[in-house]
């Protein structure tokens, strides 16, 4: 009896030990290791929470006194069919409030919109919900700037335009 027991016991804590190693490693994966995209209008894009503006957008300390900052662009280029463009849209670190980026072409034909972006998040391979042909194409980044609470109450709004070249 002693031996059956002894055997039980031990099946018992191989289980248990078994358990808590898999338990560990699915919270360990899910945290540090799991890049869950985001999902935006049925676009999906990954959102870094350090995010690098890649644009020239001055962060000396005169300009954090003038307000909000707002990345711009001059040009961009893709591949006609390409299901994602290549661009750096987020929220400088400087910023104090946070960001909703609207990826549109000029005629309203809208090609991304991204959840809150709050400040130093970001994207710089940006999904598009459809794809585009050969041509010139004037669009813009429009940023829907909101407060940081949980309201996300409406501040003001930019539009940073640009010549998007699909070859």
């Amino acid at each position: 009896m002693a031996k059956t027991k002894k055997k039980t016991i031990v099946i018992v804590a191989a289980i248990l030990l078994c358990a808590v190693l898999v338990t560990g490693g699915i919270i360990v994966y899910n945290n540090f290791f799991s890049t869950t995209p985001v999902d935006s209008d049925g676009v999906v894009g990954k959102i870094s929470d350090s995010w690098d503006v890649g644009t020239s957008v001055d962060t000396s300390q005169n300009s954090k006194k003038s307000g909000i900052q707002v990345p711009g662009y001059g040009t961009a280029e893709m591949k006609a069919g390409d299901k994602s463009l290549h661009l750096s849209i987020g929220n400088p670190k400087s910023n104090e409030c946070g960001f909703y980026a609207t990826l549109r072409l000029d005629d309203g034909t809208v090609l991304y919109k991204s959840e809150l972006l709050k400040p130093g998040s970001g994207l710089t391979e940006v999904p598009l919900s459809k794809t585009l042909e050969k041509g010139k194409y004037s669009a813009e980044v429009y940023y829907e700037c909101v407060t940081l609470g949980e309201e996300h109450k409406p501040l003001n709004s930019a539009e940073s335009e640009f010549l998007l070249i699909v070859k």
